[in-house]
């Protein structure tokens, strides 16, 4: 009797040790459960993240905001060209700064990053959100008429380089020489900071003025 006793005694303890091993299992198997399904949120959020990079980098983050206008000069060649600009539905703001945006124009010649900034109306001598763009004209390119440069005024502004959804900018480009003539074909690049760059294109209309304004679609 005493022999059966001490060996249910030892039954007792091996399943005792079974126990402990399967809640030991157990519990593992719900770290590793644990671990699995973080690393899945992880990489959802992961994949979520470049999804959301992408489109962004994929739409441009400026779009057009009326009509595009064209300034003429003495020998009937378009010298000015003004494009109204504003930040994209879905975005909050974007960064005209010179350091991190750039404006091509292609047409006769091509010119590459000719832009120069955000302007500041004060230190040319102009009003806030000056109502003429002749006046602009004459302050801003009074000493460049011959060399390509294009400039940004922001309206509604806080006398920052950030447009934003409330604020309306145009980007003025005075081609210089290199005034296109009746029925060029005219392409302008836009690249802001982040996302893709505004793309305008057309052909210039026949029978320009003089000295004047033209309205480019």
């Amino acid at each position: 009797m005493s022999g059966c006793g001490a060996f249910k005694d030892k039954r007792g303890i091996v399943g005792i040790e079974a126990s402990i091993v399967l809640i030991a299992f157990v519990v593992i198997a719900a770290a590793l459960a644990c671990v699995v399904i973080n690393m899945g949120f992880y990489s959802a959020q992961k994949v979520k993240d470049t999804i959301n990079r992408g489109v962004n980098e994929a739409s441009s983050s400026l779009q057009l905001d009326g009509r595009i206008i064209g300034k003429t000069n003495s020998t009937r060649h378009l010298i000015i060209i003004v494009l109204p600009v504003k930040v994209s539905v879905g975005r909050s703001e974007v960064d005209l700064n010179a350091n991190t945006t750039v404006v091509s124009v292609e047409g006769r010649t091509c010119l590459l990053d000719v832009y120069k900034g955000v302007l500041n109306e004060s230190d040319v001598g102009l009003d806030e959100d000056p109502e003429s763009l002749d006046d602009i004209i004459s302050h801003v390119f009074s000493d460049e008429q011959q060399r390509p440069s294009a400039y940004c005024i922001i309206y509604n502004d806080d006398n920052d380089t950030i447009l934003e959804n409330f604020e309306k900018a145009f980007i003025i480009i005075n081609l210089g020489k290199y005034g296109f003539q009746e029925y060029d074909k005219v392409r302008i690049e836009v690249k802001p900071g982040q996302g893709a760059s505004l793309m305008v294109s057309g052909v210039v209309p026949g029978g320009l003025p003089e000295d004047d304004y033209v309205s480019l679609g």
